[in-house]
């Protein structure tokens, strides 16, 4: 389960662009791939100095760091970048909100990926972006991504990735990021179709914390997809001097999946609230069930604790007690009674009743 917030903070009152460094972060490993439309050159470096080296040779480079925890990488990667301490500091003080911000030279753009993991639970982690006029550079909090189709599509000839400028790549793993809510959410839908299936059939207070699991993974979903479409729409809208006009097209099918993925989540949220208000139905109809047939048990003893009580009773003048017959005319009777209720109870549709009377009712 993911949490909500758990966003690492600066300390009150530190400067700005202050960096917070999780003790928990993965190492960082960086990969290279710089491209012409001629050839494709893939590597992992260790030092900036080869980026550097990379950085003056001709084509597109893109820079994949995969880790956050080595402030002093990271900070040499701001400089060789000319990266503002306050785009560092949203990289590494992790979750920010999604967002996009234009610096003197290079855009910042922050996205929020996801993926079902090997224990099906949500994963989710930041992605930032930062792209310039032959760069693009890729900060990830952990190994491991959904961006192998742009690795595939740059090593192919096929497409206009290989012609296009930074701005596509960027576009590019910015798109194949929305489109990975898609499996994800392909994968809720199965399941509040399964639980949903369970619920009606059987109501069982397991089945609660799991309807709250799924609610709170996708409100984290919501979260994570509602202001990536807003962020495209600034690119799209705005003076962005890093983004072309013919890369603004393909943007505004990126911000159309953001805004269909969006109402599939509405949707699948009120699934989930309406599945909350079966449960809360069915665990009710259940114990009514129950309290019905405690109910009736309840009813047919209590004339016969009132014939069992009368002739308990310790009085020499009952002329009953006398009789021989009397014990099995008051079992007789006991039994008659609890027949007869029982009949009467069927009779009422309390009890006995079948799927077909069920139905017409």
């Amino acid at each position: 389960m993911v949490n909500l917030f758990t966003k690492k903070h600066t300390q009150v009152g530190a400067r700005p662009g202050t960096l917070v460094i999780d003790k928990n972060a993965v190492k960082p490993s960086i990969t290279i791939i710089r491209y012409t439309p001629a050839e494709v050159h893939n590597s992992s470096v260790e030092t900036v100095e080869e980026i550097s080296e990379e950085l003056e040779k001709e084509g597109t480079i893109w820079i994949d760091v995969q880790g956050l925890g080595d402030e002093k990488l990271i900070r040499a990667l701001g400089e060789l970048f000319s990266i503002h301490m306050l785009a560092l500091e949203d990289v590494v003080n992790t979750p920010q909100r999604p967002k996009t911000e234009s610096y003197d030279t290079h855009q910042l753009y922050i996205s929020r990926m996801v993926s079902i993991g090997e224990t099906r639970d949500l994963e989710i982690e930041q992605v930032s972006i930062f792209f310039g006029k032959k760069f693009v550079l890729t900060f990830q909090e952990r190994a491991g991504d959904v961006l192998d189709p742009v690795r595939r599509r740059i090593r192919s000839k096929k497409g206009p990735m290989r012609t296009q400028g930074a701005d596509y790549l960027a576009y590019a793993i910015i798109d194949t990021i929305v489109d990975g809510y898609y499996p994800v959410l392909e994968y809720f839908g199965e399941y509040l179709e399964t639980l949903e299936a369970k619920v009606v059939a059987k109501a069982t207070p397991a089945m609660l914390d799991q309807i709250n699991r799924v609610k709170r993974n996708l409100l984290v979903l919501r979260r994570g997809i509602w202001p990536q479409r807003d962020a495209v729409n600034t690119m799209i809208r705005d003076d962005c001097p890093f983004v072309t006009e013919d890369v603004k097209v393909f943007l505004r099918d990126c911000s159309d999946h953001c805004i269909q993925v969006g109402d599939v989540l509405e949707s699948f949220r009120e699934t989930a609230g309406a599945l909350l208000s079966t449960y809360l139905s069915a665990l009710g109809i259940k114990q009514n069930e129950v309290m019905r047939v405690l109910t009736i048990v309840a009813s047919i003893f209590i004339p016969l604790t009132f014939m069992a009580g009368i002739y308990g009773m310790n009085f020499e003048e009952m002329p009953e007690l006398k009789s021989r017959m009397a014990y099995p005319i008051l079992l007789g009777v006991m039994v008659i009674t609890a027949i007869g209720m029982l009949l009467y109870f069927k009779r009422l549709g309390w009890i006995w009743t079948s799927k077909t009377e069920d139905d017409e009712t």
